[in-house]
């Protein structure tokens, strides 16, 4: 086996003398040998590259394609072929962050393009040239909340998606606030722990249940106890739903994962974040600006970085240290090929789908819509049935949905959530209603 460490085998024995080791072995004994890498591999023989390509291709086959309907926060949205084609261009894909911003004159304005986006979207007056994910950016924002107002709580609903409060909670443990939830009845949200020292009320539109809150309430109790407003959005929601800048939100946060990004078992994700202009100097990360070179032609720069890589750690607002600028670039060829008329489509196809959907579950016996408040793409329903059996069910028709509560909620044990994008056909959601009749019939 070719070896590519540089060292020579004097560099070797002087670096274990140094560190008072007898050998390279007695650095890893702490290791337990059952753990350790074995060396002589149990592989099989090896294959020519069309046999290899035959053997992957009869592994790929034995996996099943799922119809999706899941929830909690990633979506299984269709992707237009230009964004894979844009996005995986050298240009792009080699080069997505901006380590010598005078010359990344490209990537500078995806990143312009990308800020202005959200800040129409949102209906808010800035945006920062993204985040790492949905909960982080809702968690950068409180803290932004706590270091403007000086006060020492946080109110956030329950109905706000469990592991960004989790994430939430990360965040504001060091700094000494207190997190405290508000909670929801018939799900949505009931405001009455705002108080003198709340320093932000942080909700979810929709939220976590796929209602819509009541937001103008909760933005006026907000404010009246002087807090800022923060809401986590879904971004394609916002093409049909007023966006949070219209009815007083101070900051809008969100997971983008929806806007050209695919499932991936998980991630990488993309969080985003807008806000008003007074709070332009408090926001984490980095922001593009346009300006004028000297000869007079338009150029972009990154006009405030706020983060410990660029200033005086001090000073610096968060460390953020990759903006996933990559994934970002992604939602902004797909926002552009979709256009507003595109986005207001799609938003509409998925309310109107996830309608019929609900209409047709609650069909069922057995299983019901849990709450009556409005929604979007994605509802509860509660199961007279272990959820064990209802998941088995499912998976022997190919189609997959949840999460179920219980895990996050115990008083919700045995309900589950259904998304229905504009992926879904008529077909697919009689498929799932067909589905869990054959569990209310067992």
């Amino acid at each position: 086996m070719v070896k590519y460490i540089p060292n020579t085998e004097a560099d070797r024995q002087k670096m274990l003398a140094d560190l008072g080791a007898a050998s390279v072995a007695e650095l890893f004994a702490d290791i337990p040998a059952a753990v350790r890498l074995n060396r002589d591999l149990d592989l099989p023989p090896e294959l020519s590259e069309m046999e290899l390509a035959a053997h992957l291709g009869a592994l790929a086959e034995k996996n099943a394609a799922l119809t999706c309907f899941l929830g909690g926060g990633y979506y299984d949205h269709f992707i237009p072929a230009v964004v894979d084609a844009l996005v995986g261009r050298s240009e792009f894909y080699t080069a997505y962050t901006p380590y010598q911003p005078e010359i990344s004159q490209g990537t500078l304005a995806a990143i312009y393009e990308f800020q202005t986006m959200i800040a129409e979207l949102t209906g808010l007056d800035v945006a920062n040239a993204s985040m790492y994910d949905g909960a982080s950016a809702l968690a950068e924002a409180a803290v932004i909340a706590v270091r403007k107002t000086g006060r020492t709580k946080v109110a956030v609903a329950r109905s706000v998606h469990p592991e960004y409060r989790q994430v939430l909670a990360t965040y504001l443990a060091p700094r000494q606030v207190e997190l405290v939830e508000l909670p929801h009845e018939d799900g949505s949200t009931v405001a009455d722990l705002i108080g003198p020292q709340t320093a932000a009320v942080v909700v979810q539109q929709p939220n976590f249940f796929g209602c819509l809150e009541d937001v103008l309430q909760l933005e006026r109790l907000a404010h009246a106890a002087g807090a800022l407003f923060i809401v986590s959005v879904d971004p394609v929601s916002l093409a049909v739903l007023r966006p949070p800048g219209a009815y007083g939100a101070d900051i809008a946060t969100g997971e983008g994962q929806s806007l050209g990004l695919p499932m991936s078992f998980g991630g990488p994700g993309l969080g985003f974040m807008a806000a008003r202009e007074n709070l332009v100097r408090h926001l984490p990360g980095r922001m593009v600006g346009a300006t004028n070179d000297t000869r007079g032609q338009r150029a972009f720069v990154l006009t405030l970085q706020a983060r410990e890589q660029h200033i005086r750690r001090e000073k610096a607002t968060s460390n953020i240290c990759s903006n996933h600028a990559l994934c970002a670039l992604a939602a902004t060829v797909h926002l552009s090929a979709l256009g507003p008329a595109g986005l207001s489509g799609v938003a509409s196809l998925c309310a109107a789908k996830a309608a019929y959907t609900r209409d047709s579950l609650n069909a069922v016996p057995g299983f019901t819509a849990a709450f009556a408040a409005p929604f979007f793409k994605e509802f509860v329903v509660k199961s007279s049935y272990p959820w064990d059996k209802v998941k088995a069910r499912l998976l022997e028709h190919k189609l997959v949905a949840g999460p179920e509560l219980g895990r996050f909620y115990p008083e919700l044990t045995g309900h589950f959530l259904v998304a229905v994008t504009e992926k879904r056909t008529r077909a697919e959601i009689d498929r799932l209603k067909a589905a869990l009749e054959e569990v209310a019939a067992c």
